[in-house]
């Protein structure tokens, strides 16, 4: 089916015609009353017939015909006024939405780092302008962290796939090549790209908020993640102590539940070489409730914290010749979910090693304080 022909609109009066216009009709409109109390009030008093008197006395019509032509000169000033006056206070009172057109239409353009930066007295064109400006910020940030993420998926994405042709031009070059191995391998290196595809799934829909909210208790759902993993925390010797409130929240358990699995997951494979232990907690505060996974581990300096929640961030020290380290997307994919439930991630490096992570979610029913 084609697309449908789209007519160009043609382009009406410009606003600062509008201004203008609707400015000299007002003075004109203003003139026009005054001059017509002057007739109806003034003139009335003045007899139509001829006054006989020792001098000249004009009557009524005397009067009207002197003073309709004094009457139109006045009001072709007056319209001369309006017109100049509102086009020079419409072309300054329209000035700051001239700024932001141009700085609209440099973003459409693909420029976001240009600003409107309106200076004056706040109003409500500075509100306006700022407001404005402040979006351009978020979107020139959230464009640069799209792009920088874009770029480190595909060269995680590629990763794999270069592996996967480099075995299989050794395997083809090499007679005595064992399939079994080569199976192995390839399998393993598939799986590992199909947990980071799903992973960027998992991460796209957090962004696009596409999920149905629902009542959720997150201390269910940490008891459901601790269990799952307690196979993966005993071949590591880590203990799981999970415990709290029982906290209630609205969201998508799917993804809350992906969330937290991430959490005790990471805690429990970045921890200690043995006797390692995760803590799992959930709390109910009068506005809030708050998801705690603490775990025991290397000392992590503020720099290295401050970066955990990027994608693809794994840590140096962290990312060492591991299975189970992942794909990078973890705590990203956290901050994501917490976000798209109008919550928050906090991380916080453990007195003596390790990480506290605490999620941040609104409470569902507030109480007051």
């Amino acid at each position: 089916m084609a697309d449908p022909v789209r007519v160009p609109r043609r382009r009406g009066m410009s606003a600062r015609w509008k201004l203008t216009l609707s400015y000299a009709g007002v003075v004109v409109v203003s003139g026009i009353g005054l001059l017509a109390a002057v007739a109806v009030y003034l003139l009335r008093y003045v007899p139509d017939a001829a006054i006989i008197a020792d001098r000249f006395v004009p009557n009524r019509s005397d009067l009207i015909r002197a003073f309709i032509p004094a009457a139109v000169v006045m009001m072709l000033v007056l319209l001369a006024i309006g017109l100049g006056g509102g086009w020079i206070i419409a072309g300054r009172m329209l000035a700051p939405l001239d700024r932001i057109g141009r700085a609209a239409q440099l973003a459409a353009q693909g420029s976001l780092s240009h600003r409107v930066a309106l200076e004056g007295p706040r109003d409500e064109f500075r509100d306006l302008a700022d407001v404005f400006d402040a979006m351009l910020e978020q979107l020139e940030a959230h464009m640069s962290e799209q792009q920088r993420f874009a770029a480190n998926a595909s060269h995680e994405l590629r990763t794999p796939l270069a592996i996967s042709q480099t075995m299989l031009e050794v395997a083809r070059n090499d007679p005595a090549r064992d399939t079994d191995a080569l199976i192995d391998r390839l399998q393993e290196v598939n799986a590992r790209a199909i947990e980071l595809t799903e992973a960027l799934l998992v991460l796209s829909r957090a962004e696009r908020r596409t999920f149905t909210r629902e009542p959720v208790d997150l201390s269910l759902l940490a008891e459901e993640s601790t269990e799952t993993l307690l196979p993966l925390a005993e071949r590591r010797d880590v203990t799981i102590d999970v415990g709290g409130d029982s906290a209630h929240v609205f969201g998508s358990s799917a993804l809350l539940q992906q969330l937290i699995t991430n959490l005790v997951h990471n805690a429990i494979v970045h921890n200690r070489p043995s006797a390692g232990t995760v803590v799992v907690r959930t709390h109910v505060l009068p506005h809030a409730v708050a998801l705690v996974v603490e775990n025991t581990g290397d000392v992590l300096p503020p720099h290295l914290v401050a970066t955990l929640a990027e994608p693809f961030q794994r840590g140096a020290e962290r990312a060492r010749s591991d299975d189970h380290v992942g794909v990078g997307l973890g705590l990203a994919i956290v901050q994501r979910i917490a976000q798209a439930h109008d919550g928050s991630l906090v991380l916080t490096a453990r007195h003596g090693g390790g990480l506290n992570v605490t999620v941040w979610l609104p409470h569902p029913f507030p109480q007051p304080r």
